[in-house]
This record gives structure tokens, sequence and C-alpha cells, in this order.
């Protein structure tokens, strides 16, 4: 444990020394921007759209750094030949491996709760000049806890998708990494389709495949709830629970697979 926490304290703070921080500030101020741009444009449903936008924000921004810093976790420790000076020390691949995850969902978690606090201020502003805290009575709060939630799900499909830039980092270059990461993300939030693939072609190779992709495939959209939250509309607490559950077990393997892979490969 004191390995990996080493490997992670350092990967904490090499990426917010290098890019977190710049995120953060371009985050804040596009958000700002917006938000005051849409209170001049929309007619009563200013806040509602803020919602929608921010949290946008916060995926696709959380999206960015972990495929951008997950795919070089490897590589970069390869081409600086600082792999070798590492794994000659008592620390063991396995250790290496898991340390970087964890140094880089930390990361996240910093930027991903900096994100949300810009966003919270923001959505409080723009209710407090709509003239109140809270908007009428058949609508959500301006500054509504339940859009944690959201934020949650979205936490854990970066877990996710930091797992997968991670893995594909132990053994394809960085551009490759960043493809193939990119393309699984947006395959996991249509992979529901695949479900049912086998009722709508003929051929059963065919409808084979898409069971067994849809079984291999990560599945993002189950915790894309930002549209319930925002309209209000409840989250069951055992919805959550099951779907916490599937993403931690996906990371496991995702990172029990990065650990084989990279224990094989030869460094000499």
């Amino acid at each position: 444990m004191r390995a990996i926490g080493y490997i992670a304290v350092n990967v904490f703070k090499e990426s917010v020394r290098d890019k977190v921080l710049y995120n953060l500030v371009f985050f804040a101020v596009l958000l700002i921007g917006i938000s005051f741009l849409l209170g001049q444009l929309t007619a009563g449903q200013d806040i509602k759209v803020i919602k929608d936008l921010g949290l946008a924000a916060i995926s696709v921004f959380g999206l960015f750094i972990s495929v951008f810093i997950g795919i070089g976790l490897v590589s970069k420790e390869v081409d600086r030949r600082s792999i070798y000076s590492l794994l000659s020390k008592p620390i063991s691949r396995q250790q290496f491996i898991i340390g970087k995850y964890v140094g880089l969902v930390l990361t996240l978690l910093v930027n991903v709760s900096v994100m949300t606090l810009a966003y919270y201020v923001v959505l409080g502003g723009m209710a407090w000049v709509a003239g109140g805290w809270f908007l009428p009575a058949w609508e959500a709060p301006a500054v509504d806890p339940a859009l944690l939630k959201a934020v949650a799900m979205i936490f854990l499909q970066l877990m996710m998708i930091t797992a997968l830039a991670l893995l594909f980092s132990t053994f394809s270059s960085p551009i490759l990494s960043a493809a193939l990461t990119f393309g699984l993300y947006i395959a996991g939030h249509f992979n529901a389709d695949l479900h049912h693939f086998d009722t709508v072609v003929a051929s059963k190779p065919a409808g084979w495949l898409a069971k067994v992709l849809y079984y291999l495939l990560p599945n993002l959209s189950p915790l894309d709830i930002k549209a319930q939250v925002v309209h209000a509309i409840p989250v069951p607490a055992g919805y959550l629970l099951l779907n916490t559950a599937y993403a931690l077990v996906y990371v496991t393997a995702l990172l029990m697979g990065a650990t084989a892979i990279f224990m094989r490969r030869d460094f000499k």
C-alpha cells in the first residue's frame, strides 16, 4: 500500500502541475460566460438549460482529462526511460499499474469537485439574479442537491474511461490509445442497442457477436442520468447502487487486464 500511495501521489502532483488547473480555470470562465449569455437569450428556462450544459461540461472536460492523461501514464515512463529505475525499486508491476490509476482518479476527483463547486456557484448566482434561490414549485430547485447524483455517475464513467485508457497505454501508442478509448466511450453509450440486435438481423453469428460485444464493451448509458435529475425525475437508490457496483467491477476487470499485459512486457 505504501508503494501504491507513493506512485499515486507522484501521479497526482505531476498531473496538477501540468494540466488540471488550466482546465479548471477554463471551465469556470466558460461556464460563467455561457450562464450570463443564456440569461439574456432564454425566457424562463435559463437555469434548467444551465443545469444541462453544466453537467455536460463536467462530463466532457472530465473525459478529455481522463483520456489525455491516462494514455500517457505508462508511455511517458517508457519514453523517458524512468520505467527502468522505478521497476528496479521494491515496486511490483501490479503496484505500478494500480498506483498510476489511483493517482489519476485522485486528480479527477479534485478536478470534478472544483468544477461542481463552480457549477453550483453559477446556479446560485443565476437563481439569485432571477429573484430567488428556487424555481416555481413544479420545477426542481435551482441549487438542487440531487444534481450530485448525476455528478457521481459522471465520475464513475470517468473511472471506467480512465481504466480503459490505462489498459490501452500498456500495449499501444498514445495516439492509438486515445482513438480506442474515445471509440469505446462512444460505443458505450449505444451498447444497449446490442442487447436485442439478434431480433433485427437474420444472421445468427452476427446476433451472437452482438451479445458478446454487449457484455464486453462498457455499458455507459445507465450511468447517464443527467436528464432525470435536471427534470426532477426520481432516481432510486437501488438503481444507483447497482450501477455503482457494475462500474467498480468493470474497473477491477480492466485493471487486472492492464496488469496482466504490463507484466508480460519486456523492458530490457
